[in-house]
């Protein structure tokens, strides 16, 4: 990209964050007509009640700043506009679930309406491409697998908002990797948006982070979950990165919520009763705090984006010896948060 394009998304990334915590700030105000307080309940780790529309002030930044950053560019695209749509499906729906409730059928049928829509836009798995071998992939197994990938990028990104700056943090972490990657690959669209996701969550942040005074509610978690799949999804497609680096970027989230829904369904447990046996959350209880607790996890997004950032132009020994690498430290941090807890039952 030449300097003038580096010089523009800056800009539009300064704009992006000021402007979201800006409009962040107004809604934790009470006077607000925004202003919608999250009560605590059996799966909540705050014990006052907390304004949760932080979320919209993410979405709304995002979607004016990705506008002009694609009018600049000239970008815009029928496939982006179909990820705007599922976008504006997945926030709507949680947006009334943050207001007045909504019945788990009606937000499953939301998320699965958003993921065909994702997959009718054209972002679709074609091929698996590990450190090496390259797996070809069937249209109707890409679309299906693609599907399901999103639906459950929305659930386990909503699942794993419940502590203090760790969602926005994740966004902010995940997002601007995705961003450096899109740019290094010349990406322009794929950068610029990444770029502009990740400054609207760092704007958030300022009123986020331990102790939050707002939090981003299920409007802000789970579309940002519904972005993180597609956006792993596009990069997969475009040749930005391999789908596995994409995973990685996000393996914080990904990896916690899905060997903690393992665990409760192997244990015969109710997967969709609210619980609070996430990693991050038997941390927080075994004393250490939001603020400890979500600045460890920092450090291990800080550790997945550096990681992806080598590996998806290093050799294949590299590539596995990054993967094998992550593996061992993720079954270390777990067990070790195991034998915490044995110690301090």
């Amino acid at each position: 990209m030449a300097t003038e394009r580096l010089f523009v998304v800056s800009v539009i990334a300064v704009a992006a964050f000021s402007i979201s915590a800006w409009l962040t700030h107004r809604f934790a105000r009470s006077s607000s007509w925004l202003y919608v307080l999250d009560h605590p309940n059996a799966r909540s780790l705050h014990a006052r009640p907390t304004p949760r529309t932080g979320g919209v002030a993410i979405l709304a930044t995002c979607y004016l700043c990705a506008g002009v950053a694609l009018a600049y560019l000239g970008t815009a695209t029928a496939a982006l506009l179909w990820l705007a749509a599922a976008g504006l499906v997945v926030g709507g729906i949680s947006f009334i679930d943050d207001r007045a409730g909504v019945a788990a059928a009606y937000r499953l049928g939301a998320h699965t309406a958003a993921a065909a829509i994702v997959v009718l836009g054209g972002f679709v798995l074609s091929r698996v491409e590990l450190p090496g071998p390259v797996f070809g992939v069937q249209p109707f197994v890409g679309a299906l697998a693609s599907g399901l990938f999103i639906a459950w990028m929305i659930n386990l990104y909503n699942f794993m908002d419940g502590m203090d700056g760790f969602a926005g943090g994740m966004a902010l972490f995940g997002f601007g990797t995705l961003a450096i990657l899109g740019w290094c690959a010349e990406h322009e669209t794929f950068a610029l948006l990444s770029a502009v996701i990740a400054a609207s969550a760092a704007g958030f942040l300022v009123f986020n982070f331990p102790p939050a005074r707002i939090f981003m509610g299920d409007a802000g978690s789970s579309t940002l979950g519904l972005f993180a799949g597609a956006f792993t999804l596009w990069g997969a497609r475009d040749g930005v990165f391999p789908l596995w680096v994409g995973v990685l970027v996000f393996s914080p989230f990904v990896v916690d919520a899905t060997v903690t829904l393992l665990r409760r369904f192997v244990r015969g447990e109710k997967v969709w009763e609210a619980h609070k046996t996430h990693y991050y959350q038997r941390l927080v209880q075994l004393g250490w705090g939001h603020r400890k607790t979500v600045l460890v996890e920092y450090v291990l997004m800080l550790g997945c984006g550096l990681t992806a950032l080598l590996a998806v132009k290093a050799g294949v020994g590299v590539q596995w010896a990054v993967i094998l690498t992550w593996a061992g430290i993720y079954s270390g941090f777990f067990g070790w948060v195991g034998r915490l807890e044995r110690r301090d039952p």
